[in-house]
């Protein structure tokens, strides 16, 4: 198949016309939500096996939240664990009820509570286990 000036020619022109034709998308606006974690708090104490609960300020929330889907784990020393003690909840509800976990026992525990962004709760302690180190 030969190609002609006038092929190549009209071929371009079209590819050129059909961008201009083209019209961009709107974005939807989306703000970025961290709650603070109000609950566990400094001197709080979870016993393994029992249901214990956190929350967070939802007052200064957005209209239009990037993720509204909250997820918690659990922290140990500064360092995430891969244990999910809630998930699929709004990260509007400001509340969530969690089986704690067993867990060596410690004083250095954190939630993290994650939706669009991640926030951390402050230390707390979890005991039961009679395992420590």
């Amino acid at each position: 198949m030969k190609f002609t000036i006038l092929t190549t020619l009209t071929t371009l022109l079209l590819a050129a016309l059909s961008g201009v034709t083209a019209s961009p998308v709107p974005l939807e606006q989306r703000d970025v939500f961290v709650p603070p974690v109000t609950f566990p708090k400094n001197g709080t104490v979870w016993h393994i096996k029992e249901r214990a609960h956190v929350s967070w300020d939802t007052s200064n929330a957005p209209v239009n939240i990037t993720n509204p889907i909250g997820l918690i784990l659990l922290r140990k020393s500064n360092i995430g664990l891969p244990v999910i003690l809630g998930n699929g909840f709004s990260i509007l509800q400001g509340k969530v009820e969690v089986t704690v976990p067993w867990v060596v026992d410690g004083d250095d525990y954190q939630i993290t509570l994650l939706g669009d962004g991640g926030n951390f709760s402050p230390f707390f302690t979890i005991t039961g286990s009679g395992v420590s180190f």
